[in-house]
């Protein structure tokens, strides 16, 4: 009897900048991810689950829109299904830091496939609270199609590790080479320079692409974690993450950051009175006394001194420490066999203890040269140079925005591309915040760069913002754009990004004769066309 074999599914197309190893696993992922949604497909797209509702997709989704609050964006939802629900709870900036895009993250918790609901690094608390809400909402009925929920008595399966250094299940090994300071002496930030070896990684970026990294948290935050419960620091824990003593699961495997629900659900069991309705009340998104945006897992602790859980139980109530994502502001072609980014070190203080971002001051000052540093390569989602060479480009990145553009800028430089380019860079002061300087004044000189307009918010009686630039230099922006020049923005995806596309409908109102709706449609239809794109956070 001759058995009659399905062709494989082609669920990533051959035009996709993968090779044919990472094309087969990615296809192959998807398939097991969306499992019978996508039997006999030959391209991921929207659709609906097997006799449920419409999954969520870009394309139908008005929310999608980072600057959007939660309320707003849960608004529109209000009446759709509950993947796109799921999908309006997201932080919609599809920085793949969760390792998905933000529809397919909501298809995958919906459809079973995903389990942990805590991945959305941007929307960080208020997405993890909506996206329980909403469980609780559609109830305990598995979607047709979807996966069976895992059992805690029957051993889960492995899940399905990607390739070596291309996604955040299988990290690759990477040689952290130097850091640099970008400042000059009297500026108030701190700004890093960091070169990191790819040699025997496995990643192969473009120019566009991300670098995710797995830090480590501080060592004196995690020893003062461990003091404050009264807990050896040696004592040898198995958790889901492996077995480790207290104070390498504190410094590798679990955040420190803001104290998650769930510790503050086990504080309010070990206390009494009203320190336990401040607990509860914690736990459920309130804030009592007004500090709930500066509780660490330490301040958590500090507020009530009475609890202390043991250290097992502890360490349930935590999350895991999650990778971090950073534009890569190198360009393979000039900067073979190695990565740089450019990072803004957090510090500040808060009732006189010192706080600290965890990736960015791992970087910035507690690995060594030579140190290993876990990394995988995150591929951009429609953020990258033109196809052809000679179309012009506009560029827009204040502070550490600059650093794809830098990418770009060098990649450029290196194939001798003859398109025109321009950057509006920006920053606090001029004498201690221009960042790369010498070298984006030395691509002037080459005539790689064609224009450079700067903006400094600290210099001078009046701030100025790269916005105030672009309108300021409207008519020569406008005829780059009739021109057919493809415009990037990165940066904050709140304020800045906004007020990015805010003077773009003024320079097209101003200088293209625009009614203000055609003039939004206008940017609409860059958008459309790709020729606006987007690296927010």
């Amino acid at each position: 009897m001759t058995q009659h074999v399905a062709p494989p599914l082609v669920l990533i197309p051959e035009s996709a900048p993968f090779n044919p190893d990472q094309r087969a696993w990615l296809s192959g992922y998807f398939a097991a991810l969306l499992g019978p949604a996508v039997e006999g497909a030959t391209a991921l797209g929207a659709g609906e689950a097997p006799g449920g509702p419409a999954l969520a997709d870009n394309g139908d989704a008005p929310w999608h829109d980072p600057s959007m609050g939660l309320d707003d964006r849960m608004a529109m939802a209000k009446d759709r299904s509950e993947p796109q629900k799921l999908m309006a709870a997201m932080a919609q900036q599809d920085c793949g830091q969760c390792g998905y895009n933000c529809a397919d993250y909501a298809n995958a918790i919906f459809l079973r496939k995903e389990e942990r609901l805590n991945l959305c690094q941007p929307g960080g608390k208020e997405t993890l609270r909506m996206l329980k809400k909403l469980e609780a909402e559609f109830g305990t009925a598995a979607p047709a199609g979807a996966a069976a929920p895992a059992s805690d008595e029957a051993p889960k399966a492995d899940a399905q590790v990607g390739p070596y250094g291309l996604c955040r299940e299988n990290p690759a090994e990477a040689v952290f080479l130097s850091r640099r300071r970008l400042n000059a002496p009297g500026g108030e930030k701190e700004t890093w320079h960091i070169e990191i070896d790819l040699t025997g990684t496995g990643i192969d970026y473009v120019v566009g692409d991300s670098l995710g990294l797995f830090p480590a948290n501080a060592p004196a935050l995690a020893d003062a974690v461990i003091a404050e419960l009264g807990a050896r620091p040696e004592r040898v824990i198995a958790t889901k993450l492996g077995e480790k003593t207290l104070r390498d699961h504190l410094l590798t495997n679990y955040s420190l950051g803001a104290a998650p629900d769930g510790l503050f659900q086990l504080l309010s069991l070990l206390t009494s009175g009203a320190q336990r309705k401040k607990a509860q009340a914690l736990s459920a998104g309130e804030d009592p006394d007004g500090d709930s945006a500066y509780l660490d897992v330490l301040g958590a602790l500090h507020k009530f001194p009475g609890a202390r859980p043991d250290a097992e139980v502890f360490l349930e109530a935590l999350d895991e420490l999650q990778p971090r994502l950073y534009s890569i502001s190198s360009s393979p072609k000039a900067d073979p066999g190695r990565v740089s980014l450019t990072v803004d070190a957090v510090r500040y203080s808060h009732r006189s203890r010192l706080r600290l971002g965890v990736a960015s001051t791992h970087l910035g000052e507690r690995l060594a040269e030579t140190a290993t540093v876990k990394v995988y390569l995150q591929k951009a989602h429609g953020f990258g140079l033109p196809d052809k060479p000679e179309t012009p480009v506009i560029m827009v990145g204040p502070g550490t925005g600059i650093a794809p553009f830098r990418a770009f800028l060098r990649e450029r430089a290196a194939i001798k591309a003859p398109g025109k380019n321009w950057l509006f860079f920006g920053h606090q002061r001029q004498a201690s915040d221009f960042f790369y300087r010498d070298e984006l004044n030395g691509l002037k000189d080459q005539g790689v760069l064609t224009r450079l307009s700067l903006a400094w918010s600290r210099d001078g009686g009046e701030k100025t913002y790269v916005q105030d630039r672009m309108r300021e230099n409207g008519r020569e922006l406008w005829r780059w754009l009739e021109e057919g020049a493809h415009f990037y923005v990165c940066g904050d995806a709140k304020r800045m990004a906004k007020d990015v596309e805010r003077a773009i409908i003024d320079v097209a109102a101003s200088h293209g004769g625009k009614s203000p709706e055609e003039a939004v449609a206008y940017l609409a239809s860059l958008k459309k066309a790709n020729r606006y794109q987007a690296d927010v956070y």
